[in-house]
């Protein structure tokens, strides 16, 4: 549930809930003060929050007090206390009349024939006229007026009203109920607040708290986001955000790291030629090569190094582009068995002469066809082979090449049976400037720079590379590459 949604629901229960408590605290103030939930329209009068009655009630009772006081002997007529009578059933109220200790007229609807014994004593200066009595579970509300009749008899004219029992309890229990009812008010914005804070404020302060922790430079934190609401989804994308500044740092670092051994290695890997060139020329500057064979060598020397550090050079800027995804890719649909066949069938010859068996098995059905750039996929396949070349020293020596479909993916295998690499090495060959051999001797190890290249090239193609190998059983360089879509 979103925020916006939240808050709104939120503080329409706390209206909801303030107007219904309110409501019922009024309700149940004007049942205590009227005695009949019938009153509640009569609220607003004022005139009823000290007197009972209605006002066509209070209008019937003041004729009856007038003839009371000036005629009390009309007040023995049956047929006008009829009328009378009549016109405050109209109104939900009885009229009932006594005379000393009888009765004297008694409304029919009036069922409580202990009601005369519960009538308060005469008081004949009328200081309370209005009160509540109980008969029973019955309550009544009564206007009395007491007056004497032509022979001085004492007599009492009354008008009332049954009221309801909750009425009583409620005036009874007002100011518990109006208490209960603030606490309730109360406690229930303590608790929307509290799970408001909940909800919103804290996460908010924890993703504060995070922030700083980031300032600070400490990223090796989690941010646990819990619910589905706006601010969980920006804790989500916050941790995100921080995954991946991390991954950044992380990656800057590497990037720093590997410049460093960059460098570093390109100085070893220059420093060794160029030594050999200064020889060659502080030897041919002293007149050591005194004849012309030793100046053939001194020469040859040279440009052998020359020639090294020129090719060092080219592979040192072609691996910067490709690493730099500077160097763009032609990529055409190519049949990669065809492709592999041909290439395996020109350099056939060329390994023979070195006392190198080549065998294939490449499948060459439509399903091998991929998107390829044909001279880099070559440059690949070059730097693959004269790594095998250059590490095989015992005979036989035999490379094998196979092409085959696998798990929806083309798989081209290169094995040779040389000497192997280590397995703490595999994890390496493809990290650029990597030797086994510690001495970096470019004698056999090349530039370092092929397999490297080699994976740059493949990662072009949305395609994987890696080396299986163990020390005295050979070496096999796979290459996985997605098929081309039909």
């Amino acid at each position: 549930m979103s925020i916006r949604i939240r808050l709104l629901l939120s503080y329409t229960c706390i209206l909801i809930v303030t107007i219904v408590l309110f409501l019922a605290a009024a309700l149940l103030f004007v049942v205590a003060i009227t005695g009949d939930v019938r009153s509640v329209k009569d609220f607003y009068n004022i005139h009823y929050s000290v007197n009972p009655l209605t006002e066509q009630e209070e209008t019937i009772f003041l004729d009856l007090k007038y003839m009371a006081k000036n005629e009390p002997d009309s007040l023995l007529d049956q047929e006008l206390l009829n009328q009378y009578n009549y016109k405050l059933r109209a109104e939900q109220a009885e009229l009932f009349i006594r005379k000393e200790d009888k009765q004297l007229y008694s409304s029919l609807s009036v069922k409580q024939p202990a009601f005369m014994e519960h009538l308060p004593d005469y008081e004949m200066e009328n200081n309370a006229i209005r009160n509540t009595l109980q008969i029973g579970e019955h309550f009544y509300a009564y206007a009395k007026f007491d007056f004497y009749f032509p022979d001085r008899s004492k007599g009492s004219v009354l008008v009332v009203r049954e009221r309801s029992p909750f009425a009583e309890i409620v005036r009874t229990l007002l100011p518990i109920v109006l208490g209960v009812l603030f606490i309730v008010l109360l406690l229930m914005n303590v608790l929307l607040y509290y799970f408001l804070t909940r909800s919103i404020v804290k996460p908010l302060e924890l993703l504060r708290k995070s922030t700083e922790r980031i300032t600070a430079g400490n990223l090796s934190f989690e941010l646990h986001a819990e619910g589905n609401d706006e601010i969980a989804k920006l804790s989500e994308a916050f941790e995100v955000m921080r995954g991946k500044l991390k991954q950044s740092v992380e990656k800057q670092l590497q990037y720093e790291h590997n410049r460093k051994e960059l460098i570093a290695n390109i100085t070893h890997d220059l420093k060794t030629p160029i030594t050999s060139i200064k020889a060659s020329i502080e030897g041919i500057r002293d007149g050591v090569p005194d004849t012309k064979q030793k100046m053939e060598r001194y020469v040859n020397t040279i440009l052998t190094k020359a020639d090294d550090m020129d090719q060092l050079i080219d592979e040192l800027f072609l691996y910067s582009k490709l690493d730099l995804k500077q160097l763009p890719f032609t990529f055409e649909p190519i049949n990669l068995g065809h492709f592999i066949q041909d290439y395996a069938e020109d350099l056939q010859f060329d390994l023979q002469e070195q006392g190198i068996q080549l065998e294939w098995s490449i499948d060459t059905s439509p399903d091998s066809n991929v998107l390829a750039d044909r001279d880099k996929l070559k440059r690949v396949l070059v730097n693959i082979m004269d790594n095998c070349v250059k590490y095989m020293k015992a005979s036989p020596k035999k490379i094998s090449i196979t092409l085959q479909p696998e798990q929806g993916q083309l798989c081209l295998t290169i094995r040779d049976n040389g000497p192997g690499i280590s397995e703490e090495a595999v994890p390496f060959v493809f990290e650029r400037f990597f030797r086994e051999d510690l001495s970096r001797s470019s004698q056999t190890g090349g530039s370092g720079l092929g397999l490297a290249i080699a994976k740059q090239i493949i990662e072009g193609h949305d395609g994987s590379i890696y080396a299986e190998s163990k020390l005295g059983a050979g070496t096999s360089i796979i290459i996985v590459l997605p098929p081309a879509k039909q």
